[in-house]
């Protein structure tokens, strides 16, 4: 594994943790061993091989002592690059969106996540193509007007993956538009949703489990998780029922394909009515991880009124000052609960704070239901918000004590089953 460190001395990170987290990429791999790593600093990356020809020897050496087969550059390269290096190493080599895509492509279950890597995979194939014919593209003739063997060869593969993209994204749309009719039956039964997102690793699949009692792989590995799970529970402590989502973990320098690739998946989060911020609060690096993850919300243009909570995970990895200053910090800053989803510690205060949200403040209510209506009864009864009722021949008077988001989705729900019954 190399790390070439190539950004300015005011935006670098400690090259330590950085080089963690990509070994710890490479070990998300099966089957790959990571026998060796470095940090190679770059104030000017070489446009051609990326490291100069002294690194590029002391490299190599070191790669035939120990036999290594495969190189990962925790960066960026270009075709060219890829393709020089490997004639100069004699291994094969990824860089890191490439080994993302690997490890996408081994951890996807449903049919949308397989799509959806598959499409980044051929997205990312694309650009590989550049210049990768440079042998046949001397063999033009004429005047240079008409491309020889090498240029046609190019456009041939660029049109057959251009085709598979097509395809793919026709198969794709009729997932979503699955997705999109579960999101409307959801709506005729409107339960407030709870998405957690936060950086891979951070503890969000631990928590759903904690919270639902389901069985979401929960790891200590980068990825473990990619499908979104969604599940209808009734939270702990507070009894209120949720719909709880826990969707794919974010990463710094995540790959522009798979960000548009896992659009459709990420969209669940901004149906969310809140988002829980679940951070590895024992990491390092743990505020720049916490940048990454907000930036990425807002490429994906999550309304900013839409609540969030902080949820400070993993507190049971901290000890000493350094337990006692994160939980006095917490304590002391609005919308942040610190919590540990293995041991269960501040899970209450956490399940407090989100009931919060959801309720806010309560008013009365006067309604009159038909005698058809008996799910949107049911529903009322479910939230808890009834306080008096009464029969007569038009129906079925209610006093009712909600919050606006209550009536809102009562609303959503009468009106749906209007039109279930027009239909």
């Amino acid at each position: 594994m190399i790390h070439p460190d190539i950004r300015s001395d005011r935006d670098r990170r400690e090259p330590g943790p950085a080089l963690e987290e990509a070994v710890a990429l490479a070990a998300a791999l099966p089957g790959l061993e990571v026998v060796g790593s470095e940090v190679v600093p770059l104030p000017r990356p070489h446009p051609g091989l990326l490291f100069g020809t002294g690194k590029i020897e002391e490299i190599k050496q070191r790669l035939t002592a120990e036999k290594v087969a495969l190189v990962l550059v925790d960066g960026t390269l270009g075709a060219k690059q890829q393709r020089n290096l490997e004639k100069a190493w004699k291994v094969k080599i990824l860089d890191r969106t490439g080994l993302i895509l690997e490890i996408f492509g081994d951890r996807a279950r449903t049919r949308e996540g397989v799509l959806q890597v598959e499409m980044a995979a051929l997205s990312y194939q694309r650009t590989r193509l550049v210049r990768a014919w440079t042998h046949l593209e001397r063999q033009r003739g004429g005047l240079g007007f008409v491309g020889g063997p090498g240029e046609t060869q190019i456009e041939a593969d660029r049109r057959a993956i251009d085709e598979q993209l097509t395809h793919l994204r026709r198969q794709l749309e009729k997932v979503v538009k699955t997705r999109t009719l579960h999101r409307a039956a959801r709506a005729k039964v409107p339960f407030p949703i709870v998405a957690l997102v936060g950086y891979t690793n951070a503890g969000k699949s631990t928590l759903f489990n904690r919270l639902t009692g389901a069985e979401v792989m929960a790891e200590d590995m980068l990825f473990a998780t990619l499908d979104p799970t969604m599940r209808r529970v009734d939270l702990p402590v507070t009894g209120d029922r949720v719909i709880l989502s826990d969707t794919v973990g974010f990463i710094s320098s995540l790959p522009t394909e798979l960000v548009a690739a896992f659009r459709a998946t990420l969209e669940e989060v901004l149906d969310a009515d809140i988002v829980l911020h679940v951070r590895d609060i024992s990491h390092p690096q743990t505020e720049e991880q916490a940048r990454d993850v907000e930036t990425i919300l807002a490429s994906l243009g999550l309304p900013e009124e839409t609540p969030r909570l902080e949820v400070w995970n993993k507190i049971d990895a901290l000890t000493g000052d350094a337990r006692a200053a994160a939980e006095a910090r917490a304590a002391r800053t609005e919308d942040v609960a610190a919590i540990s989803a293995l041991t269960g510690e501040g899970l209450e205060g956490l399940m407090t704070m989100v009931s919060a949200r959801l309720t806010g403040p309560q008013h009365e209510a006067s309604l009159l239901l038909r005698h058809d209506e008996g799910r949107a009864r049911a529903w009322l009864f479910e939230q808890k918000v009834v306080e008096e009722t009464r029969e007569s021949g038009k129906g079925t008077h209610l006093r009712v004590r909600w919050t606006a988001e209550q009536a809102s989705r009562f609303a959503a729900l009468r009106g749906a089953q209007t039109g279930d019954e027009g239909a």
